[in-house]
């Protein structure tokens, strides 16, 4: 189960960037969707969500989200997150 922290920073984004964040990387249920996957779920093409999936990540560069996430990502995902 994710933290608190983390269910509070993730309710930031939109919906729709949540939950293909969740699904995208098996927050949940541990089984991480293809670009693919998560586009027949949303009706969209695999590219709008990579799309989206890159806006919610851009959205979590604010410094303010990663300082809340810092304790639940490695040193190589912040840097990944860093602007």
């Amino acid at each position: 189960m994710l933290s608190k922290e983390v269910n509070q920073v993730l309710e930031t984004l939109t919906y729709r960037e949540r939950e293909i964040l969740k699904l995208r990387y098996g927050i949940g249920d541990g089984y991480p969707y293809t670009l693919e996957q998560v586009g027949l779920i949303f009706g969209v093409t695999r590219e709008r969500v990579r799309q989206i999936e890159a806006k919610a990540f851009d959205k979590l560069q604010d410094p303010r989200r990663r300082a809340r996430l810092a304790g639940f990502l490695s040193q190589s995902q912040l840097t990944g997150l860093a602007p």
